[in-house]
């Protein structure tokens, strides 16, 4: 069954092409993940879909009649007036007022509208939409719903439109960006969620495992131009892989021929005969083809020059709390040169106060934090700078500097800087006010590399910036010769950039940990499964069950079942883990799909097993 449709959508702004003749259709079952640069129009092409934007064209969507479209926006905007509640009853409306009437209708025997009532239980087929609903907002800490949307920060604004689109399940659901904001246990739950359900979708996102465990399309817009690619994100890289050798092979071809053709027209042949002519009018045809082949826009990072001295950063019994909330307890740590430290942790835990008490932001209960003398931080912050929206560009980079000394003793100016992240001349004098959320976003890193750190504090550097610019700044802070700390709620990016984690586990708790975060996960993984499988110290070992000690609420079969979900659940979640970095080897095609299988199959037991799980603790409760 066909969704959508969009056909001949073009638009054009001035010389920049954001849509060229573009067509494509999403099925039902679709679950598409749609990547392109910053900038390119991923936001506008929703927003269109939606019918928040018109396109300035002859462009058609075709939106099937039966069916309803949901939108979880990069931005979020709610009712500040309005509590959790009443948005996300505003949403299900209709379904949560037939569960009232269905509850009211139970609680009166003789209430003759009780067939009516479960008629449009059935219709509305919202059976188990409350304990959705708890299991929802559980998963992405949402508890308080009589809370103020007004009161909310970004963050968990974010999670709460989530919630409402999840709980909601439109026939088709957009989604931008949607695991910012998320902690990596909430994103790891919402792959699940989304790869086990049956939804139509369409994703714009960074997260790369996000994408290859979600999708099973995507779709790539470059340079105007749609292209489908039938299968997850690590096959449409090996996909692309491909294509680029072919157009190299090509290229080089073109370059030899270009070269030859180059010295016969040096000779300036007369045109008299048929070859002659025909040689001539080739030659512009191929200068055209070889130029266009090298007009290539690659991001290109050099490592500056500013020397770190002995004492970098140093942490002496540091203890900060508010209130009853334990940040850091006694925590002792010296920097070394040129270290690389990802910090993680469930949202609220002190991440960004512990970079803030490194500024100098927050000062510690107790203890020290000091920064040596020849220390210069770059701190590249997770909200947006409110830059006046009528400067340019490049004025908002000259206000750091006008020039950056780079390795070597050379200088780059703010335009070459500009360049350099994909930011062509002709756009330097663009008003920020016109810019997306995601170039916006990178033109706040440039700023911050313009000062000239030597040692770089990235606070959620990987939201709202576009794949091909995070490898750029991966390759950046592999090639940088000073110390990183990266707050990142993208898995890949840390597995990739750190050497080492300040893991936050709660009650002012670090653990420092050599290894990937994907490791670190899975040791948590295995350490979840030895708590449920060994026995209680206070108890003792128990052969069989004795149905005389089954817990309140619950028959022996049920805490008999119950017993079983909890011990398979982190068994099956360990090897989902394992499955998942595996996707990060080199694997052909049929391995890469039978992994995926399993995948899925995983998905949809552990959703299965969370949903009874909810029924047996609320019974037992």
């Amino acid at each position: 069954m066909n969704y959508l449709a969009v056909e001949n959508l073009t638009i054009h702004y001035g010389d920049k092409i954001i849509f060229d003749d573009v067509n494509f259709y999403i099925n039902k079952g679709d679950k598409i993940a749609l990547v392109a640069k910053n900038g390119t129009g991923k936001t506008t092409l929703f927003k269109m879909i939606f019918g928040e934007e018109l396109p300035n064209s002859a462009a058609k969507f075709n939106i099937h009649p039966d069916i309803k479209v949901g939108y979880l926006p990069q931005d979020t905007i709610l009712d500040g007036d309005k509590t959790i509640k009443e948005v996300l009853y505003a949403q299900q409306s209709e379904k949560f007022q037939a569960i009232e009437r269905y509850q009211k209708a139970t609680e009166d025997p003789e209430n003759h509208s009780l067939e009516a009532a479960m008629l449009d239980m059935d219709k509305l087929q919202i059976w188990d939409l409350e304990s959705r609903m708890s299991q929802i907002l559980g998963k992405l800490n949402i508890y308080n719903l009589d809370q103020k949307a007004g009161s909310l920060s970004g963050g968990q604004k974010k999670r709460v439109a989530l919630s409402a689109i999840l709980i909601e399940e439109p026939d088709l659901i957009l989604m931008d960006e949607p695991t910012n904001h998320l902690d990596p246990e909430m994103i790891e739950w919402l792959e699940n969620y989304l790869r086990s359900r049956d939804m139509t979708m369409m994703i714009i996102t960074h997260d790369r495992y996000f994408l290859d465990t979600v999708c099973n399309q995507i779709v790539e817009l470059e340079n105007g131009k749609i292209q489908k690619y039938n299968g997850n994100y690590a096959y449409y890289l090996e996909k692309k892989q491909n294509q680029i050798e072919i157009l190299y092979s090509q290229n080089e071809k073109l370059k030899n021929i270009f070269r030859r053709e180059k010295e016969w027209m040096s000779r300036q042949p007369k045109a008299r005969t048929t070859k002659a002519k025909s040689r001539i009018s080739n030659f512009g045809e191929i200068e055209d083809k070889t130029i266009l082949k090298h007009k290539d826009e690659k991001l290109k990072l050099e490592t500056v020059e500013n020397r770190l001295g002995s004492k970098i950063l140093e942490f002496h019994k540091a203890t900060k709390s508010f209130g009853e909330l334990k940040i850091i307890k006694d925590f002792d740590y010296k920097f070394k040169r040129f270290e690389k430290v990802g910090i993680v942790g469930k949202n609220g835990v002190g991440k960004t106060t512990f970079l803030n008490m490194i500024m100098g932001i927050e000062k510690p209960d107790r203890g020290e934090v000091i920064v040596g003398d020849t220390v210069k931080i770059g701190y590249y912050r997770q909200e947006n700078n409110e830059w006046d929206g009528e400067k340019r560009m490049i004025e908002i980079i000259k206000e750091a500097a006008e020039f950056i000394p780079l390795k070597g003793g050379k200088n780059y100016s703010a335009s070459q800087m500009l360049e350099r992240f994909l930011f062509p001349s002709h756009q330097h004098y663009v008003l920020v006010k016109k810019l997306s959320g995601g170039e916006k976003r990178r033109l706040s890193l440039i700023r911050t590399l313009m000062l000239n750190p030597n040692f770089l504090i990235l606070d959620e550097p990987t939201n709202d910036l576009d794949i091909v610019t995070l490898n750029v700044l991966q390759e950046f802070i592999e090639e940088f010769e000073g110390c990183v700390i990266v707050i990142s709620h993208d898995r890949y990016f840390l597995d990739n950039c750190v050497e080492h984690l300040f893991a936050f586990e709660g009650q002012g708790k670090i653990r420092d940990y050599y290894g990937t975060y994907t490791e670190y996960r899975l040791e948590q993984q295995a350490n979840k499964v030895a708590q449920y499988s060994e026995p209680k110290a206070s108890e003792p070992t128990k052969t069989t069950e004795d149905p005389k000690k089954a817990k309140p609420g619950l028959t022996y079969n049920e805490q008999r079942e119950l017993s079983k979900i909890e011990k398979e659940l982190p068994e099956l979640e360990l090897e989902q883990s394992n499955l998942t970095l595996r996707l990060g080897e080199q694997l052909n095609f049929e391995e890469l799909e039978k992994i995926n299988k399993r995948l899925t199959e995983i998905a949809t037991i552990i959703e299965n097993h969370n949903n009874r799980w909810l029924e047996l603790a609320d019974k037992q409760a």
